[in-house]
């Protein structure tokens, strides 16, 4: 199997496909399902996991605002974190220091704290493994049984591919600076409007946006199409109204990478009867956002750029593992 995300069929077949509903307190998991919901007597209860090597530079973070994500998709406000940690005896406390210090300072930028956990050393790993469950209570607001309808605006949050590119700027920087000066390396290390999609899905809640999604591994390709999956629709997408930065561009086309299929926690997929409405509450909170297209009748999921037009491919293994390993 190849390293990532499994594919779409994979997924369907040898995972989920093994999983069956028992009781009613709990969803069945599903592609393009950010969070799980536990229905309690109080209030509800959402949980979500990411997992990534935690090496090299910015993967601690990602992952435990890829979890914080997923749960601010669901309309979820985060109680806190619970951590798996698995290192390889390579490994010396002082790693282990460092790793947790940028666990606590994530969790003091969101307003939660590390609820609990388990840290292994092991001979079966080569390099550290993080899995973060975050754990977070409903919203009143949260856009919970509301439905996805043709005609419906899709938008984006900042731009895609900022966290890949970072990465790749950071652990790359030798190879980059024999084409690039410092100051546009400099650029491409900073995430700009930062790994959180907290306040800008808040603000699209406030708007009544009747879902979002997540933009982590995979790009915003592998977003799109996980989000058509969940709620079996078409998109109409307009490749050229998709916001990306030059330095994502021009550090893709080094490594001969889609930027469209590169690791994009920070940014969120947001569906809306009037996007136009949506995108200017969340530039109003100070973020970035970009109607890039509609939904659908049917199952085609179309790109178009200009007079091009393609079909959507499935779901692939995120372009950042071509280089630096998963």
């Amino acid at each position: 199997m190849k390293a990532g995300k499994l594919s779409e069929a994979e997924l369907k077949r040898s995972v989920l496909g093994q999983l069956h509903a028992s009781g009613d307190r709990a969803q069945i998991p599903a592609i393009g399902q950010d969070g799980a919901i536990v229905r309690t007597d109080g209030a509800d209860v959402v949980c979500a996991v990411s997992t990534m090597p935690a090496a090299p530079a910015m993967r601690v973070p990602v992952t435990v605002y890829t979890a914080c994500n997923n749960l601010a998709c669901c309309g979820a406000d985060p109680v806190g974190i619970l951590v798996s940690l698995l290192l390889p005896t390579s490994a010396d406390e002082q790693m282990l220091r460092g790793m947790m210090g940028e666990i606590d300072a994530v969790c003091a930028g969101e307003h939660m704290q590390v609820l609990g956990g388990h840290t292994e050393v092991t001979r079966q790993v080569t390099r550290p493994v993080l899995s973060v469950t975050a754990v977070g209570l409903l919203r009143r607001d949260a856009p919970v049984g509301q439905t996805v309808r043709p005609g419906m605006d899709i938008l984006v949050t900042n731009r895609v591919g900022t966290a890949g590119a970072a990465i790749l700027a950071h652990v790359r920087e030798e190879e980059l600076r024999s084409r690039y000066a410092q100051p546009f390396l400099d650029r491409a290390k900073q995430t700009d409007g930062g790994l959180s999609v907290r306040t800008a899905a808040l603000a699209a809640l406030q708007s009544k946006a009747a879902a979002m999604h997540d933009v982590s591994a995979g790009g915003i390709y592998g977003a799109l199409r996980e989000f058509a999956e969940n709620f079996d629709v078409g998109l109409e997408i307009d490749l050229k109204a998709i916001p990306i930065r030059q330095e994502t561009v021009e550090i893709c086309e080094f490594f001969h990478l889609n930027p469209y299929k590169l690791l994009s926690t920070g940014s969120l997929l947001v569906a809306a009867e009037d996007g136009g409405v949506v995108a200017a509450k969340i530039r109003q909170a100070n973020g970035e956002a970009a109607v890039i297209g509609k939904i659908t009748d049917g199952n085609d999921r179309v790109l178009l750029c200009g007079e091009e037009r393609r079909f959507l491919e499935t779901t692939q293994t995120d372009e950042l593992y071509k280089i630096i390993g998963s």
